[in-house]
């Protein structure tokens, strides 16, 4: 059964087929930021507001009119992950990062690169770091079609607390891959056992850059889908999950559309309708710019 129904302007503006979200992925003035520079490296983005937060360290970063420079004497990864640690720690405790998780990300240029540095993860989007996350869509075939399970994040959740989200998603922690964190939080988020997961199927990669509260989101969403039987239900395990619902596509656009989702779990579920037929990718023309 294909589930097509009519394109209809999302994002406010008569005659538009886009959604709101798909320009808020998009949503990034370089002439707000400087770059963060680690040796020869582009590493990051840091908020022009953010800078002087950094001055306190005059012996570690150089900043000018473009860049934010570290130290060249700190010349190895190890090194740089030691002297960011303290300047993270401090911007915790001065209430400049939150969330923190104890889990670190690799900072790099590009995908693949080896790590310039580590850092805690709350700190990623201050100083607008590469990171990288999986998305899963779980679904399921009933009768009268397919649905798709939504959940709706804790409220006590350091970003988009409260909003709904897909069933399964997570950051990228240093060291795993993308199919080990899908079974990191598969299990964690929704009670889906590694066996399960492991039948999830690859979707597309979906680059976002865009200004956010903690400075600049820059990171490359790996979308999968895993089809789920019809008596499946999820169970959180690790509190960081309110509900879970089930929802028809159509519903699924609409939410969406009004924004009920985060963006990364919009454009995640985007992926999904469009590859699965529901909407017809090519009225959506800034979806295209999303694609790795």
């Amino acid at each position: 059964m294909t589930e097509n129904f009519p394109p209809r302007s999302h994002a406010g503006t008569p005659g538009t087929r886009d959604f709101a979200v798909l320009r808020q992925a998009r949503a990034f003035d370089a002439a707000r930021f400087l770059r963060l520079r680690l040796g020869n490296h582009d590493a990051g983005w840091v908020r022009l507001d953010f800078t002087q937060h950094l001055r306190a360290w005059p012996g570690l970063f150089h900043l000018d009119h473009r860049d934010v420079t570290l130290s060249p004497l700190l010349g190895s990864e190890g090194e740089r992950t030691e002297a960011l640690a303290g300047v993270i720690a401090r911007l915790a405790e001065e209430g400049l990062v939150s969330g923190w998780r104890d889990e670190r990300y690799a900072v790099v240029e590009r995908p693949g690169a080896p790590p310039l540095a580590l850092i805690e993860r709350a700190a990623a989007r201050f100083f607008g770091v590469l990171t990288f996350a999986v998305h899963c869509n779980g679904f399921t075939r009933r009768g009268d079609g397919t649905l798709m399970w939504i959940a709706r994040r804790s409220a006590e959740k350091p970003i988009d607390p409260g909003m709904l989200d897909n069933l399964v998603g997570g950051g990228m922690a240093c060291g795993l891959s993308s199919r080990d964190s899908l079974r990191k939080e598969g299990w964690e988020e929704a009670g889906i056992a590694a066996e399960r997961m492991a039948h999830a199927t690859g979707g597309r990669c979906l680059q976002v850059q865009r200004e956010v509260a903690e400075g600049c989101q820059h990171e490359q969403i790996y979308v999968h889908d895993l089809e789920l039987p019809p008596d499946f239900n999820p169970l959180n395990q690790d509190g960081e999950v309110a509900e879970f619902r089930l929802c028809r596509l159509p519903e699924v656009v609409e939410l969406i559309a009004a924004g009920e989702l985060t963006v990364d779990a919009s454009l995640a579920a985007l992926d999904f309708l469009f590859r699965r037929g529901v909407l017809a990718e090519a009225d959506y023309p800034g979806f295209r710019q999303l694609l790795r």
